[in-house]
C-alpha cells in the first residue's frame, strides 16, 4: 500500500507535535508501506485572522483560533494537491486533519487526533472563553473531517466517544489507537525486575514531568509530596520541564527542561525514570499523555486524574492508578504507602507497568494494528 503521509511539518522534525509526527512517520515505515511526504506548508500571515484576533480579544474578551480559519485549512489545502499531483499514492494519512478537510481529491484520507474539538472547547485553557466564530468553524472543520475520511483514529476511547457524541458519524469510521512512548526502547522484563530491585525504598522519589505546572497539577503533586513527608515517609519531588510557580521546600529538585534529543538529556531522563517510584501527574486536562507511556516503558508506575484520555493510557491497578480530578491528596498518599510498604508488591506492578508497554503502548504493536486497519480498509 502506498501512503502519503500529510502533515503541515515535516517528519524530520521531531519537536513536531511533542514527537508523534516524526515517530508516527517511523512506524509506518517500519510497518512495511511505501511512503511519500507531503509537508513543511507554508503558513500565511493572514491579516484578516490577526484582524479578527484583535477584535475578539480587545473588545469582547474572546479567543480567536488561527488554525480553525477556514482560509488557512483552504491554503493548507491547494498545496497539498499541488505536491499531490506529482505522488502515485493509495490514501493519505495525517497526524490532524488540518490539511485534509478542504482538499479536493478522488484519493481517500485517514487522520490520527488526541481528542476532537468538542472534547477541547471549555477543557484546554486555550479552548476556553473562545468567540462563538471559532467555535462555530471547529465544529464545522470536526464534522467536514468525519463525513469525508475514510476512517477516523483518535488516541483514546475519551476523544472517539466525543466525535461519535458530537458528530454525525458512523460510529464503525471511528477507531481507537493509543500513542506508543515517544523514546527508543530495547529494555525486557529482566531488565525492569533488576531496575525495581536497585531502588531503595528509604526515600521515595515522586518524578513530575510537564511543561505546564498548573495545568499538569504541579500544585497537587506538591501537596502530596508535603503530606507524605509530613507523614514521616521521607519524600523528594523531581520536577521535569517546567518552573514552580513560587518558592518550594529542599525537598523539590528542580531539573529544568531536558531534552530527550541530546545523548546527555536522554541519559539524565532514563536515570530519572529509573529511580523514581512513582510519575505523579494530577493534571487538570489531558488529550493522552504520551509521557504515561514513557513511564511503563521503564516499569514505572504512574499517578494521575481520571480525565480526557488518561485513563486509555493508564489501566488503573496495572500501570499506575487514577484519582478524582477533586480528590484529597491524602488519596494519593494512601496509594503511594500502600505500595511502598512491600518491596514484592511493587516490583510486581513494576512489572506490570512494563508488561502494558510491551503490549499495548509501544509503536511497533500499535504500526501492526495501524496496517491492519489500513490494509482491511481497502
Amino acid at each position: 500500500m502506498k501512503i502519503a503521509f500529510v502533515t503541515t511539518d515535516h517528519p524530520s522534525n521531531i519537536h513536531a507535535w511533542s514527537g508523534i509526527v516524526s515517530y508516527l512517520y517511523e512506524t509506518l515505515q517500519e510497518a512495511g508501506f511505501d511512503l511519500q511526504v507531503i509537508g513543511n506548508l507554508d503558513q500565511p500571515n493572514l491579516i484578516r485572522s490577526m484582524i479578527k484576533k484583535a477584535f475578539y480579544s480587545g473588545l469582547l474578551g474572546k479567543k480567536y483560533l488561527r488554525d480553525r480559519e477556514p482560509a488557512l485549512l483552504k491554503h493548507f489545502a491547494r498545496q497539498v494537491e499541488q505536491q499531490l499531483a506529482d505522488i502515485d499514492c493509495d490514501v493519505l494519512l495525517g497526524p490532524g486533519y488540518a490539511p485534509l478537510v478542504y482538499l479536493n481529491s478522488d484519493k481517500p484520507f485517514v487522520f490520527w487526533a488526541d481528542a476532537t474539538f468538542a472534547g477541547l472547547l471549555d477543557f484546554y485553557p486555550a479552548y476556553s472563553h473562545l468567540c462563538s466564530e471559532s467555535i462555530r468553524n471547529g465544529h464545522k472543520m470536526e464534522q467536514m473531517a468525519l463525513s469525508k475520511c475514510r476512517f477516523a483514529i483518535y488516541s483514546s476511547e475519551w476523544a472517539a466517544n466525543s466525535a461519535i457524541e458530537h458528530y454525525d458519524v458512523d460510529p464503525a469510521k471511528v477507531k481507537v489507537l493509543p500513542f506508543g512512548a515517544n523514546i527508543s526502547c530495547q529494555r525486557t522484563r529482566e531488565d525492569i525486575a533488576a531496575i525495581a530491585s536497585r531502588k531503595s525504598f528509604d526515600v521515595c522519589r515522586l518524578l513530575f514531568v510537564g511543561v505546564d505546572w498548573q495545568r499538569k497539577g504541579g500544585d497537587i503533586a506538591l501537596a502530596v509530596a508535603t503530606r507524605l513527608n509530613k507523614r514521616g515517609v521521607k519524600t523528594e519531588l523531581h520536577v521535569v520541564g517546567c518552573e514552580p510557580d513560587s518558592d518550594t521546600p529542599a525537598f523539590v529538585i528542580r531539573h529544568g527542561f531536558i531534552s530527550k534529543h541530546t545523548q546527555s538529556g536522554r541519559q539524565q531522563l532514563d536515570t530519572l525514570f529509573s529511580e523514581s517510584h512513582f510519575l505523579i501527574l494530577p493534571t487538570r486536562a489531558e488529550c493522552f499523555g504520551i509521557v504515561f507511556s514513557e513511564a511503563s516503558s521503564f516499569g514505572l508506575p504512574s499517578l494521575a486524574t481520571d480525565v480526557g484520555g488518561i485513563p486509555t493510557a493508564i489501566h488503573n491497578g496495572k500501570n499506575g492508578f487514577t484519582f478524582a480530578l477533586d480528590a484529597d491528596p491524602e488519596t494519593y498518599c494512601d496509594v503511594i504507602e500502600q505500595w511502598m510498604s512491600s518491596k514484592a508488591d511493587y516490583t510486581a506492578l513494576a512489572l506490570s507497568s512494563f508488561a502494558e508497554y510491551s503490549e499495548r503502548l509501544n509503536w511497533k504493536t500499535i504500526g501492526k494494528k495501524l496496517r491492519t486497519l489500513l490494509i482491511e480498509s481497502e
